[in-house]
């Protein structure tokens, strides 16, 4: 391949901004294609956003000859269908977090993907974003000395607005979404902690339905010792009050610490009684230094951002603090 030809399956909220628009603002990287089941919602995406092609029915988008390479942006439910017929095409596929419904679903998708010999990469992409290629950097550099643990806590009302509003709220059905806005905004999280720390020991938590509003839990909690000997803890909440929400990560490490919102914008560095602040611009298409890289894997041109076996391990995560 010259050039990547994305089709996208799915045009929901999260095409608007955050990543249809940076396939065509990448270079040798163009959107010819989308699907929708709704064809005129279909229509009405590819005419707004200058895509050439629509469709109805993803088969038909996979199989179109320009179309070589799939993105998926489905919810979850239909991550791994769409992921295995864009394999057994021969098509490499970028598929959204999470990366299925559950750590079982995302081998058999990793499984097709070598027994194809077709490319699959997940969109964990604050792997690429300067603001935590910057944390990386610093861990790496031991400026807080050895990492001991980190901490998360990610309370939200029930109606986030780090959640977009749809018509209909497909996050809050299990039997789409995976369980809720756990598994829409913790993959994010747990896949930053295992891109800074690497494979893990053991995992363990537990998860309830504490306010009874939807058919998923509103409450998770987690632990986990990593290989490296650091410890996770990390606590999610979607049933606060507006005055109670919260975003932050603490990395405490032997000589001082890093703090940070995994949905902002800016890195608190804490050592020796001085602290300093990173402040980073909000990116226009949050999800284009990934589709760059991921570009760059299709093309031959540079490793996988971020493989189906890393994707895995957050799923495992999440599956052992929701079992």
């Amino acid at each position: 391949m010259q050039e990547i030809k994305w089709g996208m399956i799915g045009c929901g909220d999260v095409t608007e901004v955050k990543s249809g628009p940076a396939f065509n603002k990448v270079p040798k990287s163009s959107l010819v294609a989308v699907m929708r089941r709704d064809a005129e919602k279909a229509k009405d995406y590819a005419f707004r956003h200058g895509v050439p092609k629509w469709y109805a029915d993803g088969e038909a988008l996979i199989n179109d000859p320009e179309v070589n390479a799939i993105y998926i942006a489905t919810p979850p439910a239909q991550h791994e269908a769409y992921c295995q017929l864009a394999l057994a095409a021969g098509k490499p596929v970028y598929v959204e977090k999470p990366m299925t419904l559950n750590a079982e679903s995302g081998l058999r998708m990793e499984e097709a993907s070598i027994r194809y010999d077709t490319k699959l990469t997940v969109a964990h992409y604050r792997r690429a974003q300067p603001m935590f290629l910057k944390i990386k950097s610093l861990l790496e550099n031991g400026i807080i000395g050895d990492v001991r643990f980190a901490g998360l806590q990610m309370l939200q009302p029930q109606q986030s607005d780090l959640i977009a509003n749809v018509e209909s709220n497909w996050r809050l059905d299990p039997a789409i979404s995976g369980g809720g806005l756990f598994h829409d905004l913790a993959p994010h999280q747990l896949d930053l902690m295992v891109y800074f720390f690497g494979e893990f020991d053991q995992s363990t938590g537990f998860s309830l339905n504490q306010s009874g509003s939807a058919k998923v839990d509103d409450l998770v909690t987690g632990q986990i010792l990593f290989k490296n000997g650091v410890v996770f803890t990390g606590t999610w909440c979607f049933s606060v009050s507006e005055q109670d929400k919260t975003d932050v990560c603490e990395i405490i490490g032997s000589n001082g610490r890093i703090s940070f919102p995994v949905f902002g914008n800016k890195v608190t560095l804490i050592k020796e009684g001085r602290t300093e602040v990173f402040d980073f611009e909000a990116l226009e298409h949050v999800q284009q230094p990934m589709i760059e890289k991921v570009t760059a894997y299709f093309l031959d041109q540079a490793e996988n951002p971020c493989s189906a076996e890393q994707a895995i391990l957050s799923m495992k995560l999440m599956d052992s603090f929701t079992k």
